[in-house]
């Protein structure tokens, strides 16, 4: 059964691969940010491999498949960074498929631990609300935490600044701004759960989506 668990596992992520790459098959452009979505694959169905009891994967934790899972986005980010942004100059359509695949994902917190008879993945995590985020905090897993900690703020960075020096000197009205400002709320708020958990991670949000407001204020013209 482990074989045909990792034969399905490969399968998954050579489809990513193929998404990830998807420029070098001369194809439409677009196509290749159905990686921000189609990576949902492999880590879902590792993550549901883990909680298989005797599976060869029982033993990863529920934050290092988030971590594989950080890994990649940040690799696509990179990639679209270097050789999207850099040739057209716009980066609404990758960000419109990194927030949506971030939304597919967190709505899958809230199902796959529910549905596996194994309870090993919401004893890896910790419930917010409806949904089970792996368990950034854990006293025993100290060199994971460091190492998503970074990835998850390298993934806002690299989601923020092409979109700052993209709109930087374009007419922008106050409630677009506002909008944006709102949309990375979400963001920055589990970026403060990773680093400041405990009600002061809602402050943290809070404060980073004002800052991102006034930045906007100051890079962006009145319409």
């Amino acid at each position: 059964m482990d074989i045909t668990y990792v034969v399905l596992l490969v399968a998954f992520f050579v489809i990513f691969g193929v998404f990830l790459f998807f420029d070098l098959f001369k194809r439409n452009e677009k196509y290749s940010y159905l990686a921000y979505l189609v990576v949902l694959l492999p880590i879902n169905f590792l993550w549901y491999l883990t909680s298989i009891s005797g599976s060869i994967f029982y033993n990863i934790n529920s934050l290092t498949v988030f971590l594989i899972w950080f890994i990649l986005i940040d690799i696509c980010l990179f990639r679209d960074l270097m050789f999207v942004y850099r040739k057209t100059k716009e980066f609404d359509d990758i960000i419109l498929f990194l927030l949506f695949g971030l939304f597919v994902q967190l709505i899958i917190t809230a199902i796959l631990p529910n549905t596996v008879l194994d309870l090993k993945l919401k004893n890896d995590t910790v419930p917010i609300w409806y949904f089970y985020i792996p368990d950034v905090h854990l006293e025993t897993i100290a060199g994971l935490r460091v190492a998503f900690q970074i990835l998850a703020t390298l993934m806002i960075l690299l989601a923020i600044v092409p979109m700052i020096l993209d709109i930087k000197d374009e007419e922008i009205s106050l409630p677009v701004i506002v909008l944006i400002s709102a949309i990375f709320y979400l963001p920055f708020l589990y970026l403060s759960f990773v680093w400041l958990p405990g009600p002061v991670m809602f402050v943290m949000a809070f404060l980073m989506s004002v800052l991102l407001f006034i930045m906007l204020l100051i890079i962006t013209k009145k319409t």
